[in-house]
């Protein structure tokens, strides 16, 4: 229902009520667009409000609980299939001080990855300024454990879902890009002793693709990519980026622990990497926060150690594949020996 509340209009339109009634239609008009796009859809037999876009289908499974708080949730779409099927798992940006798991599309395409025979699964998560921060714990902690959770958590229902465990690639855009990387080049956190089945799961990634990702968070590194950056000091408790870098001895166990390009190995899946806009390494960017200078580096980086890293951009050289579901599909679905 679209409530309409009274407006204040000149009283020479009040004398003109065509005028006044054209005025109206179009300040309504947008509303109900945005009715539509974010409306009620019926699922599993209830009315439930949504924000996914239409082209996003119906999950199978909605606000699933992974963990005790409220934004511990995940959505999980089920692709139909007699064995067990990959899993993209979906993590949205924002921050890590907003957002939420109806963004899916901005990051994959859910409908392309269902009819390629793979699962869905898209999360929430708690944002910094929910953390549980200690001395010993940056806010940075909690969103990316909470990730790690929500997969150990996804695997664990792999027979009650048809999923193959091995198979499961991480996508999401900024700090959900972020994650997902994080997610990809850290070591396992899966606890073997632990009494808690979905502690024993693996937080090891098939593969990751990513859109607009910080590759980093040290403050010096971004500095000397990018000499306007001014992001993640949020992440380590700091009020500014000035305060950030001043600090940065301080928390370089914090920038080892937590930021993904520190955490490369020869070991890690391969990962795609897109942004909007070409890189210029040493210079300032329209937009610091997603510059393709965080993907050029970390490509050089992951081409050093030896881990597979495709860097897509306008005028890219050797770009395979022209976007993240693409590089999903080809990589989950490819045979394991195939796989670089």
């Amino acid at each position: 229902m679209i409530i309409i509340r009274p407006l204040a209009v000149h009283s020479a339109m009040i004398a003109r009520p065509f005028l006044a009634y054209c005025l109206v239609s179009l300040l309504i008009s947008p509303f109900a667009s945005a009715q539509d796009r974010t409306g009620s859809r019926r699922v599993g037999g209830t009315a439930a409000s949504v924000q996914y876009a239409p082209a996003v289908p119906v999950p199978t499974l909605m606000n699933v609980r992974y963990g005790e708080h409220p934004r511990n949730v995940l959505d999980f779409w089920k692709a139909e299939a007699q064995t067990p099927t990959p899993l993209v798992f979906v993590i949205h940006g924002g921050g890590w001080v907003g957002g939420s798991k109806e963004r899916v599309d901005r990051f994959a395409d859910v409908d392309a990855l269902l009819k390629a025979g793979i699962s869905v699964a898209a999360i929430n998560y708690r944002y910094t300024s929910q953390a549980d921060v200690s001395d010993n714990d940056p806010p940075v902690k909690t969103p990316l454990h909470d990730a790690a959770r929500a997969l150990q958590f996804v695997r664990s229902k792999s027979g009650e879902w048809n999923l193959d465990k091995e198979r499961v690639g991480a996508a999401g855009g900024s700090a959900g890009a972020c994650s997902s990387l994080w997610l990809a080049f850290h070591d396992d956190l899966a606890d073997a002793d632990s009494d808690d089945p979905i502690s024993q799961e693996s937080t090891r990634l098939w593969c990751a693709a990513v859109t607009g990702a910080q590759t980093t968070l040290d403050p010096q590194q971004m500095k000397t990519w990018t000499p306007n950056s001014k992001y993640g000091g949020h992440a380590f408790g700091k009020k500014s980026f000035a305060e950030f870098l001043d600090q940065r001895e301080h928390i370089l166990p914090w920038l080892a622990e937590y930021s993904p390009y520190a955490l490369v190995s020869q070991d890690d899946p391969p990962v795609y990497l897109i942004y909007s806009a070409p890189p210029a390494i040493g210079q300032n960017q329209k937009d610091p926060t997603h510059t393709s200078n965080f993907g050029v580096k970390l490509q050089e980086h992951c081409q050093d150690v030896g881990t597979d890293c495709e860097l897509v951009y306008p005028g890219a050289p050797s770009a395979r594949h022209k976007t993240p579901t693409e590089f999903l599909i080809s990589t989950l679905s490819a045979p394991s020996e195939s796989r670089q």
